[in-house]
């Protein structure tokens, strides 16, 4: 079972179409950003409401509308958008067993559970390391992770579909395979 939401997953890879390596930003309709990557648009439409909440993404107007970057690619953490989308994860939920023990006879003494749990207190640890991790890659970071893998043609190629759509003229025609 994962931590995060398949919302994180689509949250994340829409951001990315919304900003090249060079940190230049696009703007786009949720519709548009589901038929591109086949995602749900109705479950996406529902994760833009939350992005839009939390400040990372602005509707623009008209026509053709959509959406675009609220704040630079790189004041946009995904830690950010993890939390827009699911909220604040606990990796751990401590239960305080530490009181049950059978050998303190319901009345455990005050040694056994006085401060954090020493599990609790990995978990936290852990937490705040994986949050932090987090913390430290923006949307641009990742922008320009993708750059340096995809042939150089595929900005192009997402640029010339979205502008197509954009434009009513449909887009989507060209395979990626053809890149």
């Amino acid at each position: 079972m994962s931590l995060y939401s398949a919302g994180v997953e689509y949250g994340i890879h829409c951001l990315l179409y919304l900003v090249d390596e060079r940190g230049d930003t696009r703007e786009s309709s949720v519709r548009d950003l589901a038929a591109l990557q086949g995602v749900p648009q109705e479950y996406l439409a529902k994760v833009f409401t939350k992005l839009a909440r939390a400040g990372l993404v602005v509707a623009t107007e008209g026509v053709r509308g959509g959406f675009r970057l609220a704040r630079p690619s790189d004041e946009i953490t995904v830690l950010d958008i993890v939390t827009a989308i699911d909220g604040p994860k606990k990796l751990f939920d401590c239960r305080e067993i530490r009181e049950r023990c059978t050998l303190f006879d319901g009345s455990p003494p005050g040694w056994a559970t006085e401060g954090t749990c020493a599990i609790h207190a990995v978990m936290l640890g852990a937490q705040k390391r994986m949050e932090e991790a987090l913390a430290q890659q923006t949307i641009l970071d990742l922008a320009r992770r993708v750059g340096r893998k995809a042939p150089a043609a595929f900005g192009q190629q997402v640029n010339e579909w979205m502008g197509e759509r954009r434009d009513g003229k449909g887009g989507g025609d060209i395979p990626v395979s053809q890149v």
